[in-house]
């Protein structure tokens, strides 16, 4: 089971949602495996994801279901013993 995505978690789409550029409006394609970062929790089935260049310019800004995405970890958790 996947662990529950909070606030500021760092995430990747599980497939490609439709989506447009924030400020343009443009037609976007974003492919499973973007990583983008939580900016607002709803009912706790959907968040509001911010993807953004490398320069930390965004260009999309969507909700999307808790279950079409992946929280992204870069510490380990110790085993229990």
């Amino acid at each position: 089971m996947d662990a529950v995505i909070h606030l500021h978690d760092v995430v990747a789409l599980r497939e490609d949602p439709p989506a447009s550029h924030c400020e343009t409006a443009r037609a976007l394609v974003l492919r499973r495996g973007q990583i983008g970062t939580v900016v607002m929790t709803y009912d706790g089935s959907t968040v509001e994801v911010e993807f953004a260049s490398s320069d930390g310019k965004p260009y999309a800004i969507l909700p999307i279901p808790v279950a079409k995405l992946m929280r992204l970890h870069d510490t380990p958790e110790y085993a229990a013993a």
